[in-house]
């Protein structure tokens, strides 16, 4: 990365936060049987904070890309993107039935996984496929974190992903979709854009085919990002992972609506 390093601008919602965390002490010295009150306001602030991070797309607490481009909608583009890979059980089964349908997709990759897996992350790239960041240890904890150890675990994975697909990822989503509020500072500088998606099929926690195919396909038009997983989806009726049976109906949905299942690098690029 060259250049200078953009000077990271705090989002409304953080400004708030850091601005009563910085009166809580002077109120507190004013007016000592106020702490009730004041301790009230944090726990209100904390909470408002976690449920702002339960909505990666909405922007509070930093930009947020949960739809692509209007000039991609346009051009009919759906984003399909795959989370928690990459998996040697079923990565592969999921690049052959994109393959046969002429379709492209964005993997985010876990950087532990793509270490263990290097020859499978470049044969994402190798098939045309986006290879994009999605952490490097996956912890639940993740979102909890201080910028700079956020930022540590970030890059690990960004050095794993570079070094197996060739390209440095320029996408980033934040595990479970749990974006923290620490996660914005932590990118500044990175490259990195956050990337969230207009709907999800819940197929880590859904084994039924078609209740994952209605989420994604409710409402479906040009400019969508779709969320399913290519690892730790919940088996289907077969046993199999639900993916590999949505997948499918998924792609000939998509053919039938007109719509074109790009990377999100093509589609931001084109």
């Amino acid at each position: 990365m060259t250049g200078p390093v953009p000077r990271w601008r705090p989002a409304p919602a953080l400004t708030a936060s850091a601005a009563l965390h910085a009166a809580a002490l002077p109120a507190l010295l004013a007016a000592p049987a106020a702490w009730p009150l004041v301790a009230g306001l944090i726990l209100a602030d904390h909470l408002t904070l976690a449920l702002l991070g339960l909505v990666p797309g909405g922007g509070a607490l930093g930009p947020s890309l949960a739809r692509l481009p209007a000039a991609a909608a346009a051009r009919g583009e759906v984003a399909l993107t795959f989370d928690d890979g990459p998996d040697p059980a079923v990565t592969p089964r999921v690049l052959d039935l994109l393959d046969r349908a002429g379709a492209r997709a964005s993997f985010f990759c876990v950087g532990r996984r793509a270490a263990r897996h290097p020859a499978l992350v470049a044969e994402i790239a190798g098939r045309g496929h986006g290879v994009e960041n999605h952490s490097h240890s996956h912890a639940a904890g993740f979102a909890l974190r201080g910028p700079w150890a956020i930022r540590r675990d970030l890059l690990e994975a960004q050095a794993v992903l570079t070094a197996a697909s060739g390209r440095a990822p320029r996408f980033v989503r934040a595990p479970f979709g749990i974006r923290g509020p620490m996660l914005d500072p932590a990118l500044a500088g990175t490259g990195l854009r956050h990337v969230a998606w207009t709907r999800r099929g819940r197929d880590t926690v859904r084994g039924d085919p078609a209740q994952v195919l209605a989420r994604l396909t409710r409402g479906l038009a040009g400019g969508d990002i779709l969320l399913l997983h290519d690892a730790g989806a919940a088996p289907g009726p077969d046993g199999a992972p639900v993916v590999l049976s949505v997948l499918p109906a998924l792609l000939a949905r998509l053919r039938a609506s007109g719509l074109r299942a790009v990377s999100l690098a093509e589609a931001l690029t084109a």
